[in-house]
């Protein structure tokens, strides 16, 4: 592999656990060969989210601060970025100290290798891009004024933005620098590392329908509640569930059939990568675990946040270590429905 690698130890490893939570434990178990791209690329992203996030600024100026710190790490300027003002109005100290450091993780970012610095900005600029897409789609949103996706198209083009995009990204740079002989169909590994990412996002709003709805934000489209009569101000009424719990749940379908081709994805990893197959897996299981959570929960149930619990993600954690030297134990420990396998195309 030509060119210098990252630095490992130069990563603030105290800033990507504080900053990574459930992450962290993927990124600690991955092999020294791609913990510190990755490590290095979660730590721009979160850097770009947190700027995204600071909703005490105008719109306008988040975004400003937003193309100025991707022309950077696409290699377009070399102005120096100064974000202090922006650390200020953090409320969580990882934060605070996330936008300080911008010119350290930049200049990690160009010590990276010629094989690595294109997939790190390329994976970038897309997560970026979608979230510069969400702050002018949601930002005169609010409480009193929510915005919603209008088709199933917009939901399916964000989720790949904002965490596809990753799949792909972390499938190339294990190709590269892992197995780079094995022989995979590269298709199918590449799209299924994409649904991958796109089953975890998708999660993720199902779980935080509620928080979303009261900033503004749904991201259930338009064209899925409008034939059922349903509007995002509406949505979560006592009175509607037996019309928004079918809608709901159709997603939680989708999100499992993707979360099916992430098993699938962590299956044709070839077996000897124990380490990798582990980074893959927990979030395989623990988002199915909590699409289990999901679809039993009525509407009061959304509304207090259901996640899965620390005790049953050490389970998960001590099956899985259990499980994978042996292949049939292994394969057997997501078993999604049919259900959700056969309805992964209804809502595209």
């Amino acid at each position: 592999m030509a060119g210098p690698q990252t630095n490992e130890a130069a990563l603030p490893g105290d800033l990507l656990k504080a900053t990574s939570r459930s992450f962290y434990l993927t990124l600690r178990v991955l092999p020294r060969a791609i913990r510190p791209q990755i490590s290095l690329a979660y730590l721009l992203a979160r850097t770009t989210d947190t700027i995204a996030d600071t909703e005490i600024l105008p719109v306008a100026q988040r975004l400003a601060a937003l193309q100025q710190l991707r022309e950077r790490i696409l290699g377009q300027s070399s102005a120096p970025l100064n974000f202090g003002a922006l650390a200020e109005h953090q409320s969580l100290p990882a934060e605070k100290l996330l936008l300080e450091k911008t010119e350290t993780s930049l200049a990690l970012l160009a010590a990276l290798s010629p094989v690595d610095l294109p997939l790190v900005r390329a994976v970038l600029d897309i997560i970026t891009s979608g979230q510069e897409l969400d702050l002018r789609r949601f930002g005169g949103s609010g409480a009193g004024n929510i915005t919603a996706l209008a088709t199933a198209a917009e939901l399916d083009d964000y989720t790949y933005r904002v965490a596809g995009c990753v799949g792909e990204f972390w499938t190339k740079l294990c190709r590269a620098h892992l197995f780079p002989h094995a022989k995979i169909d590269d298709a199918r590994f590449i799209a299924d590392g994409i649904r991958f990412g796109q089953g975890l996002q998708l999660v993720n709003i199902l779980r935080d329908l509620p928080v979303d709805l009261k900033n503004g934000r749904c991201y259930l489209p338009l064209e899925k509640l409008s034939p059922v009569a349903l509007t995002p101000e509406n949505l979560l009424l006592p009175a509607n569930a037996e019309k928004f719990l079918p809608v709901f749940r159709a997603h939680l379908d989708l999100a499992a059939a993707h979360l099916a081709a992430g098993w699938r994805y962590t299956n044709t990893l070839p077996f000897g990568q124990f380490r990798v197959r582990l980074a893959c897996a927990w979030p395989v299981l623990i988002g199915g675990r909590t699409v289990e959570r999901l679809r039993a929960a009525g509407v009061a149930d959304l509304q207090r946040r259901v996640k899965v619990s620390r005790g049953e993600v050490r389970g998960i954690l001590f099956r899985s270590l259990a499980a994978a030297p042996v292949p049939f134990v292994w394969r057997k420990l997501y078993l999604p429905t049919g259900k959700a396998v056969a309805s992964e195309g209804d809502l595209t």
